[in-house]
């Protein structure tokens, strides 16, 4: 007697379907937003291309119960907040040909727009020639009721100049990932990562980072502060005292950097490596192998780097949009300009 044939190759195709617009926006959520400091990375963009220069950061449980930030930018109109956390909605862009000469960090218009799909947010923001803040609550995308029964417009209400962001219960619909992101010391070290690292390269901008119950912040940086300065209260007396500053500009590629690095005397036990391109927070494993590569031949032996690089690349010559979440970018000439390096 034969047996039945079960193979794959045996079995009808399943019809293909569209999906649901929930089930592709909470895909794509996912995909942006894949733990509360890559939430927190997008804001504290926003907030500088909204000309911020005091931002406040707040945190309970890693980020998960709540991740809340302040900034005295110039706020969002009121007519916009019914479609601001819709996808590919940006003030930034028209069309695909701005990407090749977009200086913002936004572009996409799906941060905002992937928060709502995968938390409870509400916007609270106020222009200067406002009367009154304006307070909006949203769900996958779009606005809703504050209370049952109430209109899901937005709300008059007290507030300062500029924007305050709240994202209550991060992947609350999303057991799994919540379930991964469950030690909240760890999420919350990632977010101070972030918010430390654009604190030191934004030294006109006063940062401020602690968690909801405690009184003192963990990170505070004053408006104005230098870099070194900055340097000096996230990673220590010791790791400020021993840069060296260097520049160079490449003529050919029209790249230039700045940086901030340490000596071949320092030791060190940690890698410490902050590369910005154009102004964005990056990761790159061909210059942070190169830079390593050198320091090796010269520092003692076990002793590891720090480096603070602010590379600038014409906008033209850079791809930012490889990545969901903008980690990383590709550009041209990168062999000529890591060889500058």
């Amino acid at each position: 007697m034969s047996l039945p044939n079960t193979s794959l190759s045996a079995r009808k195709p399943a019809p293909i379907h569209r999906l649901d617009e929930s089930v592709v926006n909470r895909i794509a959520a996912g995909e942006i937003i894949q733990r509360p400091s890559n939430a927190l990375k997008e804001l504290i963009e926003n907030s500088l291309d909204a000309g911020a220069t005091s931002i406040t950061i707040a945190v309970k449980d890693g980020g998960l119960k709540l991740l809340q930030i302040q900034d005295n930018g110039h706020g969002i109109r009121k007519e916009d907040l019914a479609i601001v956390c819709e996808r590919h909605t940006t003030s930034k862009l028209k069309v695909y040909e701005d990407l090749s000469t977009i200086q913002t960090y936004g572009f996409r218009g799906e941060a905002l727009a992937s928060i709502s799909h995968v938390s409870h947010l509400t916007i609270t923001t106020k222009q200067a020639d406002s009367e009154c803040a304006y307070r909006a609550r949203y769900s996958d995308g779009h606005l809703m009721q504050e209370k049952p029964g109430g209109s899901s417009n937005p709300e008059p209400c007290a507030g300062n100049n500029g924007t305050i962001i709240t994202a209550e219960d991060l992947f609350y619909n999303i057991s799994s990932r919540k379930s991964a992101l469950k030690n909240a010391r760890n999420e919350y070290n990632s977010i101070f990562e972030v918010a430390s690292r654009y604190a030191i390269h934004n030294s006109g901008v006063a940062f401020t980072c602690r968690k909801m119950d405690s009184v003192k912040a963990d990170l505070n940086t004053q408006q104005g502060a230098s870099v070194v300065n900055n340097i000096r209260q996230v990673f220590g007396f010791n790791a400020a005292e021993c840069l060296v500053k260097v520049e160079h500009e490449d003529a050919s590629t029209g790249a230039a950097f700045t940086g901030l690095v340490s000596n071949a005397a320092h030791i060190m036990h940690k890698s410490i490596f902050l590369l910005f391109i154009n102004h964005r927070l990056v990761d790159n494993s061909q210059i942070k192998q190169a830079v390593e590569t050198l320091y090796g031949s010269v520092m003692p032996k076990g002793s590891r780097p720090f480096v603070y690089l602010d590379l600038r690349i014409k906008p033209e010559n850079v791809d930012v949009n490889v990545h969901p979440t903008k980690r990383e970018v590709r550009f041209l000439h990168e062999d000529t300009i890591i060889g500058s390096i």
